[in-house]
């Protein structure tokens, strides 16, 4: 919580699833694009195991998030490191952190702007998942209610500077306290995985042609951790998180799905790359 605590200050100066399982999930118009929102580079890898996996180590990340639009109605899935990096790379702590170029920008690309977006849907309330949130004020926004406790609690600086639209301006909130159909037709199902910190939340989306995509939020944040279980010094509860890894690897198995762990680089393109999208 250390290492979150520094960096937050910093960047802001500068069993399955009922709903999964029984719901009947009816055909829609599923579209998903995989957005880029920054790279991370990790300088010390340690903290990233408690259990001394990546002594001495270093590791490039990326940051995705993701916009998914059923019918006429989007939701952004995370909001990624703060814009402000865009051509201004910086290094706090362990991670050296760039963007190339914002959420917003890259919506032009599809001819939408912020308006359009209906929902922001956030994995949780660490710095690289929420700074882009304020240019989405608008949007409807769904975090589990844990996490707005935390929050509230002052868990992060940077994540109340960001969410600040909605917990202290009076934008629009629909708290979630475990699994939520986002659609109301199965289509795409926030996963309670607590653990990460304590409302921590994967995705499940359902595309008629592509199939069953898990994005993992940060329940991992390589690949290698879903055969490891490595779970870093910095989560809120290591039974939790070993809890809802067995839970998310039920998941995978039982829908066949396809897992992308979204700080992965080579992960990431399991699913097209922007402005391509996957249905």
């Amino acid at each position: 919580m250390k290492i979150f605590g520094k960096i937050a200050i910093a960047v802001a100066a500068i069993a399955l699833p009922s709903m999964v399982s029984g719901q009947e999930i009816t055909e829609s118009d599923i579209e998903m694009w995989r957005l880029d929102c920054g790279e991370l580079v990790v300088n010390n890898l340690d903290a990233f195991s408690d259990g001394y996996l990546y002594e001495g180590q270093t590791k490039a990340l990326t940051d995705s998030c993701y916009l998914i639009r059923n019918g006429d109605r989007y939701l952004l899935w995370d909001a990624g490191l703060p814009s402000t990096l865009v051509g201004a790379p910086l290094t706090i702590s362990i991670f050296s952190m760039s963007m190339e170029r914002s959420i917003v920008d890259q919506l032009r690309d599809l001819d939408l702007s912020p308006a359009d977006i209906d929902m922001l849907g956030i994995s949780h309330y660490h710095f690289d998942h929420v700074g882009q949130a304020p240019d989405f004020s608008s949007a409807t926004l769904l975090l589990n209610d844990r996490d707005i406790e935390a929050v509230r609690n002052g868990a992060d600086a940077n994540s109340t500077t960001a969410l600040a639209p909605w917990l202290e301006n009076g934008g629009t909130i629909e708290t979630i306290s475990g699994d939520h159909d986002v659609f109301d037709d199965g289509s795409v199902i926030i996963l309670a995985t607590p653990g990460h910190t304590p409302g921590h939340s994967a995705l499940l989306v359902r595309l008629p042609v592509t199939g069953n995509i898990l994005l993992t939020g940060d329940l991992y944040h390589f690949r290698e951790q879903i055969e490891n279980r490595g779970v870093p010094r910095f989560n809120t509860s290591r039974a939790d998180t070993l809890a809802s890894m067995e839970q998310f690897q039920q998941i995978d198995e039982a829908l066949d799905a396809i897992i992308v762990v979204q700080h992965d680089p080579g992960d990431i393109e399991r699913l097209p790359a922007f402005p391509g999208s996957a249905r």
